[in-house]
């Protein structure tokens, strides 16, 4: 595969749209993004040269934090290299020996991996479900609590209840930690994110959001109060052991903030994609369209074989629309995972309609 814009991309020789990427509000590719990487490079340098702790934290990363906690809404910010360092930094930091840690059963990889590496115990809780996860809680005797969600979940598109989960957890005295990979950038006013979309505020919160998605470039950061910030440039292994972030992809993140401030027009663009895909999807039948909110619009086939012969027959339309199957999700329910980018047209929307109607149509 060779990106050639935002939504096409050259798949075997051919030209497709494509519908597979994460750059929700097409960012990666807006020429003041590419400048600013340009400009920081010529002012910063291209590599930061060392770990934060030792010489590697420019000015430019403290500057970038501190605009990423002032976006989100929290006291302090972390940046790091990616979502997964991000995630791991958290778990294996906060909690461990003697202490619990409640997980959502669809969460992402990067959490299951921290949590395991934290040595606190491993609670999983059915998807969303906020009563099973009270029981947890309120039978547990661990030292220390912590909850940990997706908000917007990958693979389904759904978004995790949010305003249940914080209330649990101030109840329980728990920690809630919300990866916001998918919200940050797309969701909430401004493109604040999850937390900001419902109006969520408490010193238990803790946020992590990635820079590779809605921001069109590469990185992750953590928000969250001082004391747990300066907790985490301590003792974060993943942090405090790995080179700091190329200081030119700093300064270009800070460009990003504001493009994304001012992309109202790119989320109703995206809404209205969704919506039309919505308003399809009875004529896709027997696959089924998840009722989805966000820029992820699976669309459920069940067997692999049929999955992919459904991604070969796309190709041939000229769509790029991936294929996911287990152990990416469970058993006898591989999906076209859908990823919608304000970046597409209303024609690409339209010719990936019709032609979702037409494989149907052509399926037993």
């Amino acid at each position: 595969m060779r990106p050639l814009s935002a939504t096409q991309a050259e798949v075997d020789g051919k030209v497709v749209t494509a519908f597979a990427s994460n750059d929700y509000l097409g960012l990666s590719r807006h020429p003041l993004l590419i400048e600013a990487i340009a400009e920081g490079a010529r002012l910063h340098g291209a590599g930061a040269g060392a770990s934060h702790l030792v010489s590697g934290h420019h000015v430019v990363h403290e500057t970038l934090e501190q605009e990423l906690a002032r976006f989100v809404g929290k006291p302090a910010a972390l940046s790091c290299m990616n979502g997964y360092v991000a995630n791991l930094a958290l778990l294996t930091t906060l909690v461990g020996e003697g202490d619990a840690i409640f997980s959502d059963q669809l969460n992402h990889a990067s959490i299951i991996d921290g949590a395991r590496l934290s040595q606190a115990t491993v609670e999983v809780y059915p998807h969303a479900d906020s009563i099973a996860l009270e029981q947890l809680l309120r039978a547990s005797r661990a030292r220390q609590k912590l909850v940990v969600t997706d908000a917007v979940f990958s693979m389904d598109g759904d978004v995790a209840p949010l305003k249940e989960l914080l209330a649990l957890c101030e109840r329980y005295d728990a920690l809630l930690v919300v990866d916001d990979a998918h919200g940050f950038g797309v969701r909430g006013p401004q493109g604040r994110g999850s937390l900001h979309a419902l109006g969520l505020q408490s010193e238990c919160l803790v946020y992590m959001g990635t820079l590779g998605k809605a921001a069109g470039l590469s990185g992750a950061f953590i928000a969250a109060e001082q004391l747990i910030v300066d907790r985490l440039i301590q003792r974060a292994r993943s942090y405090v052991f790995s080179t700091a972030g190329s200081p030119a992809l700093a300064h270009a993140t800070l460009t990003a903030l504001d493009l994304i401030r001012a992309a109202d027009e790119a989320r109703e663009r995206l809404a209205a994609y969704r919506a039309r895909l919505q308003s399809a999807a009875s004529s896709w039948l027997p696959y089924l369209l998840l009722a989805s909110t966000t820029p992820i619009q699976p669309l459920v086939i069940g067997d692999n074989e049929t999955v992919m012969a459904i991604t070969e027959d796309l190709l041939r339309e000229g769509l790029w629309v991936p294929a996911m199957r287990p152990p990416t999700v469970a058993p006898g329910s591989a999906r076209l995972r859908i990823a919608l980018s304000a970046a597409h047209s209303t024609g690409d929307i339209e010719r990936l309609c019709a032609a979702l109607s037409l494989v149907a149509a052509r399926r037993p």
